[in-house]
């Protein structure tokens, strides 16, 4: 194979390892300039458990098993045949438990920052971009949390355009990221407004065609000739864009096949006996061993049994990774390494990563809460499709039930009529709550993400969606369903009346979001939804109907319908007379027992009629709200400790 056509006298991007800046860390919470991240002899296990309940086994893992190397300005790639690749990116990277740790991973010779998932950038895998936004929103959004407040407006929109050109999407700026394409483009251009010196892609072209995953390659070559160290793991390769590797890791199983420069890895397993074809992917051919796949060294004695050899090969495909790390362990490459590593570390005899991490965000409480509504509300301006919808189950059922009920209306059952009216309003207030649980169950994913990478803390973030949430999905729905409702079917209250019941549904509203977010933050299954709707509907209509199981009257106690539903008829009867001008006559043509009074209504069904009667569902209502609030906030605090993102 000629020089002309060899694929590794390719150009490279030339950059000198000695000459690069020094990064100032005496600051943990800054990270600037050019980085080189090196990695001694780190090995990772994952914890997992397995059985049920108190039969529970505990098992630790082995993910990554004594990996060394070093990661400088540059387009790094990590390729491999299974997900080791992806957990030495999210180990490197910080996104893993620290508690599985333990070797030493150094950024210019000095500790890994506590903060270091703050001050580095990070693409996962599945994107999280927010798609009912535009992308220069999403990335607008990024901007004003993660740049510091010195940086002026024009500046950040300066920064914010660069990017935009940079990935090509300044002319579509304005379009939601509705494609793979668009939204991978948003997550990069995301992590880039915030200028971080290291930035981490896990897979970054998943999904992607040949033409998009040259151009992202080609950005991101581009980002890292201008300093940076892009680190990146990726399944397969084209030789255009192999072509444009600096370092290349190759891992199977745990343990390292290759590190070094790209364009010397084929030369690497050519000295090694393995046979390369000039026709064949460098990347592909790299993945043939690793994999097992190719019988590399020349077995000539096996020609013309090829059955044979290919089962023997299957049976040795466990022993390949562990022959290949040992073989370059062995190699003239790894010891030169070593010793470039072992200079690195002694500076830092005593430091190790530090199990202890921390999540710093660069702006205040107010203006992270106040850029969490801003989005919110952008979503529902630039979503009109779906708010208009969830308007219309709103406004189109008020009519059609109070038009019913206003010609269902007659003496001999109008306290019947008025407590299913009340009943709907329940089921409608609570079936509307139940919604809630699919909301936090799509964003977990995006907050893991944010909140992780120092776009905001917990507590702006939990209580922006909750008054977004409660306030403009829960609330004003239930209100504009009860007043339709209510004002058709010509049922009569005075002002004092009316505020009350208004009261009494933003109450029932609000304790059934709380519940179904309490829900949806604790659990992943989504056959919750089914325990929800027994639990805050039909449950409720038991306790109305009489015909809950026997044994089972306590449940209502803790059921957020009984509360709404007596509150509910104790604003609505107490006081009322319906059958001030029968007679005799009129009464006797009803063939059931006719109730004249609302006092009479509720000492039937067992209703306080004093003040404190009405009141204390609203107390209940709100110690339950608050309780599940303080639960889904507590689940916020744990399920960051997550590293999957």
């Amino acid at each position: 194979m000629s020089s002309n056509n060899d694929p590794v006298a390719a150009p490279m991007i030339e950059r000198n390892p000695n000459d690069l800046p020094g990064m100032d860390t005496s600051d943990p919470d800054t990270l600037t300039g050019e980085a080189v991240l090196s990695f001694h002899n780190i090995s990772y296990g994952e914890t997992v458990q397995s059985g049920f309940l108190f039969h529970k086994k505990t098992r630790v893992i082995e993910r990554l098993s004594n990996i060394s190397g070093i990661m400088r300005p540059g387009l790094n790639a990590i390729m491999g045949t299974d997900q080791s690749r992806s957990w030495l990116l999210d180990v490197l990277a910080a996104r893993k438990d620290p508690r599985g740790l333990s070797g030493d991973i150094l950024i210019n010779g000095k500790p890994r920052p506590a903060n270091f998932k703050c001050t580095s950038g990070y693409v996962p895998k599945n994107d999280v971009v927010m798609r009912t936004v535009t992308m220069r929103e999403n990335i607008e959004f990024s901007a004003a949390l993660r740049l510091p407040m010195t940086v002026t407006r024009d500046e950040r929109r300066r920064r914010i355009d660069e990017v935009l050109e940079l990935l090509h999407l300044d002319k579509v700026a304005n379009v939601k990221p509705r494609s793979t394409e668009l939204r991978k483009r948003t997550s990069i251009a995301m992590e880039l407004v915030a200028e971080h010196p290291i930035l981490f892609l896990d897979d970054p072209t998943t999904g992607l065609d040949f033409r998009t995953t040259t151009d992202v390659i080609s950005v991101l070559r581009r980002m890292s000739m201008r300093g940076r160290t892009i680190i990146f793991s990726i399944n397969q390769a084209q030789y255009s864009i192999f072509r444009t590797f600096d370092s290349l890791t190759l891992v199977a199983s745990g343990k390292v096949m290759y590190h070094g420069p790209a364009q010397e890895a084929l030369k690497y397993f050519t000295s090694k006996g393995y046979e390369y074809d000039s026709h064949n992917n460098p990347a592909d051919f790299f993945l043939d061993i690793i994999n097992g796949g190719f019988s590399a060294i020349l077995d000539t004695e096996e020609e013309g049994h090829d059955a044979d050899k290919y089962k023997e090969l299957s049976q040795r495909w466990r022993q390949v990774p562990k022959k290949l790390a040992n073989m370059y362990a062995k190699s003239s490459l790894y010891r030169e390494k070593r010793t470039e590593l072992d200079s690195l570390i002694e500076e830092q005899r005593a430091g190790r990563c530090s199990a202890l991490e921390e999540i710093t965000c660069v702006t205040p409480f107010w203006h992270q809460l106040g850029w969490i509504i801003h989005r919110s509300f952008r979503n529902i301006k630039n979503f009109r499709q779906v708010t208009m919808i969830q308007e219309i189950f709103a406004v189109l059922p008020s009519v059609i039930i109070g038009t019913v009920f206003r010609f269902l209306q007659n003496d001999c059952v109008a306290v019947q009529i008025r407590a299913i009216l009340l009943l709907i309003l329940i089921g409608f207030g609570c079936m509307t709550g139940l919604s809630s649980f699919e909301h936090v169950m799509n964003k977990r994913d995006r907050f893991l993400h944010e909140h992780t990478s120092g776009y905001y803390r917990v507590s702006p973030y939990f209580l922006g969606e909750l008054l977004f949430e409660l306030v403009s999905r829960r609330v004003l729905p239930s209100i504009v369903f009860t007043v339709i409702v209510f004002s058709i079917a010509g049922v009569n209250t005075d002002v004092n009346g009316f505020f009350a019941m208004i009261l009494t549904v933003m109450m029932l509203a609000c304790s059934a979001s709380s519940l179904s977010l309490c829900l949806g933050a604790v659990m992943n299954a989504a056959s919750v939804l089914t325990e929800l709707i027994y639990l805050l509907f039909f449950s409720g209509l038991s306790l109305y109907s009489g015909t809950l199981v026997p044994g089972l009257s306590w449940i209502q106690y803790f059921n957020i319908p009984h509360y709404g539903f007596t509150a509910l008829l104790h604003n609505e009867f107490l006081g009322q007379n319906f059958c001030p001008e029968h007679n005799a006559e009129e009464i006797s043509r009803c063939q059931n027992y006719v109730i004249c009074t609302g006092e009479e209504y509720l000492t039937i069904q067992g209703i306080d009629l004093s003040s404190w009667g009405f009141w204390k569902n609203h107390v209940a209502l709100a110690c339950i709200m608050i309780i599940f609030l303080s639960i889904t906030y507590v689940q916020l605090l744990v399920i960051k400790k997550k590293r999957h993102f």
